[in-house]
């Protein structure tokens, strides 16, 4: 590990403190699962999205009733 120097405000740091003790965990140790947390949530946000990457498009004729009837046209009609 590397040691690192931070500036915090007092109200900042107390409240972090009170966090950390309610945890209990060190200071330290509450401030590292801090940044782990939201890098994580940084880099997983962005991913994109599978239904908005998808870029094949269909430009055949289609019914007029596709909208209404989807579910017949992808699944085949329903049993009774």
């Amino acid at each position: 590990m590397h040691r690192t120097t931070i500036m915090l405000p007092s109200t900042l740091k107390s409240r972090a403190l009170q966090h950390a003790e309610g945890l209990g965990i060190s200071l330290g140790e509450f401030i590292r699962r801090s940044i782990d947390a939201a890098t994580h949530q940084r880099t997983t946000k962005h991913q994109p999205d599978s239904l908005f990457a998808d870029e094949a498009v269909f430009r055949g004729a289609a019914p007029r009733d596709l909208s209404r009837h989807h579910d017949r046209y992808l699944y085949g009609p329903a049993e009774t």
